[in-house]
């Protein structure tokens, strides 16, 4: 069912009523949410809008010769806002859960939700069981690939990106809590007192570049972020492997063989 759109205005979204969108879908969709810089609370005035969710295959689709469409995306123009959803099917997307695959998990737990079914619920239900220490990596890997791009582009963009993964890593690995909202992060995990206005100034222009940032200093800053991140997963209380896979598998099974209600 789609859901009340005040949670997305607030966050500055330029989202109008989805539901005839999605409706349009393919497949039917158990979830669809905002993802990116909205997600992340750095957008910019030109952002594009980047939803991501879950559809899900009929049985015939993975028993037949053709290949099953496991992944969808499609493009459009939403009053000159440009759109973009990609949905994975769901036991794609479990699988990728049950990987230390941060992305995926900040898909699902987005508080911006534009379409959620019962199931959504029970896989949110489910995500505690997938979290491990070893989601570190993740956010390790993802920040080191966003920081080699900042220092051949000069953008602000790819510069909080990586800032927002290791101070996500090293929240997760303190509390067991999947937050991706940089601003949020800012007080709960100590950080440089300068990003507050790198944030400010990349909501000017997405692709607005980093000049008067001393990138000297900001290299001390992420190498010791990534130092506290390597000491959070050596301290943190989560598992080193997931233990969801049981339930997981049980969900998969009945969401292909019996059609859930809507909502």
């Amino acid at each position: 069912m789609p859901t009340d759109t005040t949670h997305l205005q607030d966050a500055g979204l330029p989202v109008t009523d989805l539901g005839p969108v999605l409706a349009g879908e393919r497949h039917p969709l158990l979830f669809a949410t905002v993802s990116g810089a909205h997600l992340y609370g750095f957008p910019s005035r030109d952002s594009d809008v980047d939803l991501r969710g879950v559809h899900v295959l009929p049985a015939e689709d993975l028993l037949g010769l053709r290949e099953p469409e496991e992944t969808c995306s499609r493009m459009w123009d939403s009053d000159g806002v440009e759109m973009d959803l990609v949905t994975h099917d769901l036991r794609k997307f479990v699988r990728l859960m049950l990987k230390p695959n941060g992305y995926v998990l900040e898909q699902l737990l987005s508080p911006l939700v534009v379409h959620t079914t019962a199931l959504h619920r029970e896989l949110v239900a489910l995500a505690p069981g997938v979290l491990t220490s070893n989601h570190a990596h993740h956010y390790r890997g993802f920040a080191g690939t966003q920081w080699r791009l900042f220092e051949k582009t000069g953008e602000l963009k790819p510069l909080l990106y990586a800032f927002r993964a290791l101070l996500t890593g090293i929240h997760l690995m303190r509390s067991g809590e999947v937050l991706a909202h940089l601003p949020t992060l800012l007080n709960r995990v100590p950080a440089p007192s300068y990003l507050p206005g790198l944030i400010e100034a990349k909501a000017t222009a997405e692709h607005r570049s980093a000049d008067g940032t001393d990138v000297r200093a900001v290299a001390r800053d992420i190498e010791s972020l990534h130092r506290t991140l390597d000491g959070a997963q050596a301290d943190s209380e989560l598992p080193y492997a997931a233990s969801g896979f049981e339930a997981l598998h049980e969900l998969v099974v009945r969401a292909r063989l019996v059609p859930a209600p809507a909502g």
